[in-house]
């Protein structure tokens, strides 16, 4: 096993496999250095009156920056704070008011130095330079448990209440021995803070099974969500969603032909809420009067696809449209100006790319535009409505900026039952057939790959191989029959569809069968592994990043968390945990397997590639691990990436040989 450490800076990659000091392991450890290196924006957003941009940057290693830059000043950034924790990490800033900036810090921690754990907490930044405020209130020594949720911004904008926010807040029980002022409620609730002076008033008290309010335009909280626990503290799998009517403080059920509908936002001048439910297998956005007889109606629905985000613009967070991905991401406005206007931006803009507006002005007249597509890693713009001026401003990443990226192209391609499995393949620019290719199962497994950039898919065209992101049954965002039980219960289908990914590109003529490999990032890496179980000599070398290897094993982590009850139900019982588990069948491998890991993982922990690693070395397997200390499950950092990609590149060429 090969240890990655940053102790004295990871640049000098750590491989057991030298690297010669050619021209073309120069080229292939810049584009590593490149295409591992962090967003250069993580974060942007815009002020209330439209003349200031906040976004959040970093130092490509664990220190994140807010700047600020003055629109109608010089534009030069400005630098308000940063946080160099090495396992927290700020992810995002909201404008309370044109000076007063709200912020975001994901950090973690072990519990009685054993159990690992995220945690949150928020504070304010104000542009003027002064020192930053903790918003999330402060543990009481007499408090028994640990404030795990840190809170999250309800409003922005509160009638009446200036420099104030309506935030939630994890409350926890203190103990009463010697004091008559110790809290004895526990549980989520809601308060009024002040962002300059960090004071606070509680308006909606806790409840111990809360986990999400939803508040309205006006800052008045509408909806709340409970997920209730069983007799031993642990989540059962419930979800309860209570709403109020416009002139009650009681919470009302959504019930009978309501009980899946699962609210997202509120209208408070229409008295609505909109949010998600089934419709004929595949999930749609519905509107429901939030009245004592509540009412259902249907805003937009597909037969092929789930309708699976809702747009909002504005302080106010007004409701304009929906989205669904096909071959494309797509966007459906009920704002006609805004549908006029993306269609004209995307016409306006080269390659047609993606267009998001991901921010706006208080008045909605200056909007913060992102646009990117399969070839552009995304560049910031400012539109002013009035004047029809587009600027702009800062690109995603500008570390690549200037390479030219290869075109993704959604395709389907037949499984062995004649199911026609949608994915995207990217070919290497200027490069035929056959050729060195890898197929790149994604995460989950309930999620899916999109077209748009992606800096593995892109490392890898620019190395030289072809590469197939196979969106396989189990996947989400198809509907309910295509995820099925998902891609471990029915692993058999979900592995099948990942190794006729593999037989297409041969039969296709695109893959060279000598040099076909596979890659993935947990579930992905999970896949990855177990098609080595499954047909041992399809795959010539496996690359498997924080994998889940061994199913029961996964049931297992989850025993410290409230959530185990949920896992144990997804990951399910039967014959296919054991059969299902590549770590149980390590003797059926034959390509070399090069398994990556952070120590800190809390998604899947690193016992999982240790069982593997042990269970192959025993097989009398290839195994080469390479373990990334102090690192959790998504490696975010860019020295740890650019290792990786190097390790990774290493390790292909030299197993993918003609």
């Amino acid at each position: 096993m090969t240890r990655v450490t940053l102790a004295a800076g990871v640049a000098a990659i750590a491989l057991t496999t030298a690297i010669p000091a050619t021209a073309q392991a120069n080229e292939a450890e810049e584009l590593a250095a490149r295409f591992g290196a962090r967003p250069t924006v993580l974060d942007i957003s815009l002020s209330p009156a439209g003349d200031q941009i906040a976004y959040i940057s970093s130092d490509n290693a664990t220190t994140e920056i807010i700047y600020v830059v003055d629109l109608n000043g010089t534009g030069e950034p400005r630098a308000l704070t940063s946080l160099g924790e090495p396992d927290a990490e700020l992810t995002h800033c909201d404008w309370a008011n044109d000076i007063w900036l709200v912020c975001e810090m994901v950090a973690m921690a072990k519990v009685d130095g054993r159990v690992p754990i995220y945690y949150t907490r928020m504070m304010s930044v104000a542009t003027d330079g002064s020192d930053p405020q903790l918003l999330t209130s402060r543990r009481s020594f007499r408090a028994y448990g640990l404030q795990q949720d840190g809170g999250s911004v309800l409003a922005l904008d509160v009638k009446g209440e200036e420099n104030r926010i309506l935030m939630t807040r994890d409350f926890v029980a203190e103990n009463t021995l010697n004091t008559r002022l110790s809290n004895d409620d526990a549980g989520l609730g809601v308060e009024l803070v002040d962002v300059s002076r960090n004071s606070r008033r509680t308006v909606e008290n806790p409840d111990e099974d809360a986990t999400r309010y939803v508040a309205d335009e006006n800052g008045e909280v509408r909806i709340k969500v409970r997920a209730p626990r069983n007799s031993s503290g642990r989540l059962s799998g419930d979800i309860q969603y209570l709403y109020r009517t416009p002139d009650s403080s009681r919470w009302k059920i959504f019930e009978d032909g309501l009980s899946g509908f699962r609210p997202v936002a509120v209208d408070a001048a229409q008295n609505i809420a909109y949010g998600f439910q089934q419709r004929d297998g595949f999930q749609a956005l519905y509107r429901v009067t939030l009245e004592e007889d509540a009412q259902r109606e249907l805003v937009m629905a597909r037969d092929d696809v789930d309708v699976d985000q809702l747009i909002r613009i504005g302080r106010q967070q007004r409701v304009v449209g929906a989205s669904f991905a096909t071959k494309k991401r797509q966007v459906e406005y009920l704002d006609p100006d805004l549908a006029n206007l993306a269609t004209r931006l995307q016409d306006a803009l080269p390659g047609n790319p993606l267009i998001d507006i991901v921010d706006s002005s208080a008045d909605e007249q200056t909007l913060l535009i992102v646009a990117s597509s399969d070839v552009d890693p995304g560049m910031t713009y400012l539109l002013d409505r009035q004047s029809n001026a587009l600027s702009p401003l800062l690109p995603l990443r500008d570390h690549v900026m200037d390479y030219q990226m290869a075109p993704m192209r959604p395709i389907i391609f037949p499984a062995s039952d004649g199911t026609g499995i949608p994915g995207y393949l990217t070919l290497p620019l200027d490069t035929e057939g056959p050729m060195p290719a890898v197929v790149l199962p994604h995460g989950g497994p309930g999620a899916r790959d999109e077209w748009g950039f992606d800096w593995l898919v892109q490392f890898f065209a620019a190395r030289g191989y072809a590469v197939l992101q196979p969106n396989f049954r189990g996947s989400t965002g198809y509907g309910e029959v295509w995820f099925g039980r998902n891609g471990f219960q029915q692993w058999e289908t979900a592995i099948g569809d990942v190794n006729d990914a593999g037989r297409w590109l041969i039969s296709a003529g695109i893959a060279d069968p000598a040099r076909l490999g596979i890659v993935g990032w947990s579930y992905g890496g999970y896949a990855a592994l177990q098609s080595q179980v499954v047909d041992p000599d399809l795959y010539q070398a496996v690359v498997a990043i924080a994998p889940v290897t061994d199913l029961e094993l996964l049931r297992e982590e989850a025993r410290d968390y409230t959530n185990s009850a949920i896992v144990r139900r997804f990951v399910g019982t039967g014959d296919h945990v054991e059969e299902g588990s590549p770590a149980n069948h390590a003797d059926r491998f034959r390509a070399p397997v090069l398994p990556f890991h952070g120590t800190e993982d809390m998604n899947v922990g690193i016992f999982q590639s240790n069982r593997m690693e042990s269970r192959l070395q025993d097989a009398g397997a290839s195994v080469q691990f390479i373990e990334y200390d102090g690192f959790d499950h998504y490696l975010d950092h860019g020295q740890v990436r650019g290792n990786m990609l190097l390790a990774i590149d290493t390790f292909l060429k030299q197993h993918l040989t003609e």
